[in-house]
């Protein structure tokens, strides 16, 4: 256990997170149960260290870090690991991986019923669904969501700023009071290209190649996340990557499942299910027609978030769709995302209707009053029309 204390305290003092997430504030960390999800690369880990260092001091044993990845779990299960830990007065177990630990989610629901006065927080993947997949933790367990970073959270970072987040309605109602605070002290447009290249992804910050980091990180959601998880076997590997990158160099289309499923060899309905693995892992998203889902097939779909656009060789990276591309990913945390039936237009939360272009182009063209225009290459906005910007301000 003293080995584990000393990598605690280490990782503890060297962790130094550039971007205080504002999912610190809103998890209830009275909760027993508490599992982070998210995509990798996203600084889940950083996450749970930064927790550490902010609650506790870094050799207060009442805390501790500890990742699946350690050999040492392949021997011991979490609960006989978690009860040796609170017999030392330990209260706090932060689990990093989880799902490395084979029956970790029945090893957890043992450490809730048998150790009631231990906290644990974990971290898993975005495959995975932890109350769907793990009837035994539906009851118990609080999830939350660790996203990339906002263009809010990477203005801060690399402009030196404090800028607050604004719900949908605040932006809607009261963007050209929201701009002319943010005005001042930043212009936005000179960082907001590097964020649709390298910003989504806290590893921009390391002294490595980003678009190579990138990469590794995108096999490692379909060999890794996708398949271990899922529990899929190897062979089928090249054929979800195969068909990431068709869906990657198609664009913003729907796509042609009878095509794919010829192309990668396999049925039709092995296509949804792929897609769906990779809409699961974060690497793109699916969007629907108002009132259908899964398994229908998806209107359109598009990567993730604009950084893969510019990661996936040799995509032709076309503006409008990483605006579009954009607009989606920034609204998917809190907000439901449809299919309008025409080109460049979304309905949110089956409501409003957003329509996202160009302020040069689209200068002389007619609007319609009840629809919100998106709108890229400005800094500011009037009335219905929104700087595209502002929209990177929801989280």
């Amino acid at each position: 256990m003293e080995a584990f204390f000393r990598t605690h305290a280490y990782l503890v003092e060297h962790t130094n997170a550039p971007v205080r997430r504002t999912l610190m504030d809103e998890i209830n960390w009275d909760d027993r149960l508490i599992g982070i999800k998210g995509t990798r690369g996203v600084g889940k880990t950083t996450f749970l260290l930064q927790y550490a260092k902010e609650k506790f001091d870094k050799d207060d044993h009442k805390c501790l870090y500890v990742n699946m990845n350690n050999f040492y779990f392949q021997e011991r299960g979490i609960a006989d690991f978690a009860r040796d830990f609170v017999a030392q007065g330990g209260r706090t177990l932060l689990i990093d991986q989880v799902f490395k630990q084979p029956n970790w989610s029945a090893e957890l629901r043992r450490c809730y019923n048998e150790i009631p006065q231990l906290k644990i927080v974990f971290t898993g993947s975005s495959v995975m669904r932890l109350k769907e997949e793990n009837p035994e933790l539906k009851d118990i367990v609080k999830s939350y969501n660790l996203r990339g970073l906002s263009f809010r959270e990477f203005l801060n970072l690399q402009a030196g700023q404090n800028f607050q987040p604004y719900t949908l309605s605040e932006i809607l109602n009261g963007h050209e009071h929201i701009v002319k605070r943010i005005l001042p002290h930043v212009s936005p447009l000179k960082y907001f290209q590097d964020y649709l290249h390298h910003g989504f992804y806290p590893f921009f910050l390391e002294h490595r190649n980003f678009s190579e980091n990138l990469l590794k990180t995108m096999n490692m959601m379909t060999e890794v996340d996708i398949l271990l998880i899922k529990q899929i076997d190897l062979k089928y590997l090249t054929k979800i990557k195969k068909l990431f990158y068709l869906l990657a160099v198609e664009g913003i289309h729907a796509p042609n499942i009878s095509w794919l499923a010829e192309q990668i060899d396999t049925s039709r309905a092995t296509v949804m299910n792929y897609i769906k693995y990779l809409a699961d892992a974060r690497l793109i998203n699916m969007i629907y027609d108002s009132g259908k889902q899964f398994p229908k097939k998806p209107s359109k779909v598009m990567l993730h978030n604009p950084n893969l656009m510019y990661a996936i060789y040799p995509i032709q990276v076309v503006q409008q769709d990483v605006m579009e591309t954009f607009f989606v990913n920034c609204l998917w945390k809190d907000h439901k995302v449809n299919e309008s039936g025409k080109g460049h237009c979304y309905i949110v939360d089956e409501s409003r209707k957003f329509k996202i272009g160009d302020a040069h182009t689209s200068a002389k063209k007619r609007y319609n009053s009840e629809t919100i225009y998106a709108q890229y290459n400005t800094e500011i906005g009037h009335e219905n029309h929104i700087p595209l910007w502002l929209f990177g301000f929801l989280y």
